[in-house]
């Protein structure tokens, strides 16, 4: 028995053939193994064959990699020997708010693909409702009412692929967020080794300054017995204690950049100021570690940005084909059975049954080109991902060939501003040696207690700058990250 309510509702009712229903049900299951659309294939992206700045015989700060070579996987500072630098880096992932705020998007965009896959199955849906109502027949009131528990069931076949390729977006978009997500790890992490070596270099600044203080408190003593014994003017004894109040000062100065990057650190690793202190320990007894490089193919496959643009490529691509398949027809099935009655002691009785099952099938047949032009904007998009990816590569092979230069000529730079500090060192006391023998004027000695300072200052700013170019220079091959590592389509799935 088919209720006349629930058969007014679906078209080409067949619920009188089970045999038509089965056939229909055959020729979906046939027709969703159609998908229409481009299928995706990584586009080309401009890789040299070797990096411009990486010469035939590497320096203690870079290397070629070999076979056996890689950084630490998620744990890259660790080539830096540094305890504290090690113990700093490992809150970065569990209490830095940006990460967490990535980890949570990650999350997010793996609930998206559940809720994609859910369009390949059917919806079932049920209800019950007890409505009275009154009518009158000829002028009398009659009273009435109507019980029902309906149950529905509906289903879209895939017959064009535009829901599997819904699924795909779904997984591309949630792997290129996990991608994200170790960029921003990586980041963080960059950015935290830093400002730590940078404070190392402060404080290699500050321990500079506190002997050239006690240095120029010794000249400012010579000056004034040299004053005292009356072999020197007044002039000296004012022009040493201007040079001890100016690195006083220098030294008091000092702080202000070394508690910033100490509050910098604080808040990389998700805590208030308060609660961090970094040790002062200065950078002079640090060097670069080796950094193995590799060829340029494998940077492809080492950046989680390079790898997240990928994915986004993908996902767009896969729009096209969603696009597309708007010019077919959908197919929708729909079935309904319950009970009804209009007395509550009959209701839930076999005799109240009622059923109805069939099919619908819609074609959009005139839309002034609008699916013309959403494919036409879909091709569009995903040729700007592709621009986008190809420069997000070509970023990071400059970003490495940046490092390995900054490396390779501040190794230079560093062995020449050390024969630099000692020339000033020497001239320093050749300068005291001829301010105590009276052949020169004080002048001569602060001229060179000026160069020396100035040389030592810069050897402890030169290896800062190596310390952080090679944070930079990690960063930029991916941090020992590999594209192996991103989820698969089950794991962001949850299945």
């Amino acid at each position: 028995m088919v209720n006349d309510k629930w058969s007014r509702h679906f078209p080409f009712h067949i619920s009188h053939d089970p045999f038509a229903i089965f056939l229909l049900s055959a020729f979906c299951f046939l027709l969703s193994a159609c998908v229409v659309g481009p299928k995706y294939q990584r586009p080309s992206a401009p890789v040299p064959a070797a990096y411009k700045e990486l010469p035939p015989e590497p320096s203690s700060e870079w290397k070629q990699a070999q076979p056996s070579d890689e950084l630490s996987k998620g744990k890259w500072w660790e080539i830096y020997n540094d305890p504290e630098l090690n113990a700093l880096e490992e809150q970065v992932n569990i209490s830095n708010q940006n990460v967490l705020a990535a980890e949570a998007q990650f999350r997010e965009a793996k609930a998206a693909v559940r809720i994609a896959r859910s369009g390949l199955f059917p919806t079932l849906s049920g209800s019950v409702s007890i409505v009275n109502s009154q009518s009158k027949v000829q002028g009398t009131p009659v009273n009435s009412t109507s019980y029902d528990l309906p149950a529905d069931a509906s289903w879209q076949p895939d017959l064009w692929g535009n829901i599997r390729r819904g699924v795909t977006v779904s997984v591309a978009t949630a792997q290129a967020s996990a991608a994200q997500l170790e960029n921003a790890r990586l980041s963080f992490q960059a950015e935290l080794a830093q400002d730590y070596f940078q404070l190392r270099g402060t404080d290699g600044d500050y321990d500079l300054l506190d002997r050239t203080v006690k240095s120029y408190q010794d000249y400012l003593q010579l000056t004034q017995n040299r004053f005292n014994a009356g072999v020197a003017s007044g002039a000296d004894v004012a022009q040493a204690q201007t040079q001890l109040d100016l690195a006083r000062a220098q030294l008091v100065d000092l702080e202000v950049t070394r508690t910033q990057l100490e509050h910098a650190i604080a808040i990389l690793v998700g805590k208030p100021p308060v609660a961090v202190t970094v040790s002062h320990a200065p950078i002079t007894a640090q060097q670069p570690p080796p950094v193995p490089v590799g060829v340029p193919s494998t940077l492809l496959e080492r950046r989680p940005d390079i790898a997240a643009a990928e994915r986004q490529m993908a996902a767009v691509n896969e729009q096209i084909g969603i696009a597309k398949a708007a010019f077919y027809p959908t197919l929708t099935l729909s079935a309904a059975a319950g009970l009804e009655s209009s007395g509550f002691t009959t209701w839930i009785q076999w005799p109240s049954r009622f059923w109805s099952v069939g099919p619908q099938l819609a074609e959009t047949l005139f839309d002034a080109g609008r699916r013309r032009a959403q494919v036409a904007q879909a091709r569009a998009a995903y040729d700007a991902t592709i621009a986008s990816y190809r420069q997000t590569v070509l970023t990071g092979f400059q970003q490495v060939e940046d490092n390995l230069s900054a490396l390779r000529v501040l190794d230079k730079e560093a062995s020449v501003e050390s024969d630099a500090v000692n020339a000033a060192e020497l001239a320093l006391r050749i300068s005291t040696d001829q301010y105590k023998a009276g052949t020169v004027s004080y002048l001569q000695v602060i001229i060179s207690q000026t160069a020396a300072f100035q040389a030592e200052k810069s050897a402890v700013d030169i290896l800062t700058r190596r310390m952080v170019a090679s944070v930079l220079l990690v960063e930029a091959l991916g941090g020992g990250w590999n594209s192996s590592s991103l989820p698969s389509a089950t794991a962001v799935a949850g299945k």
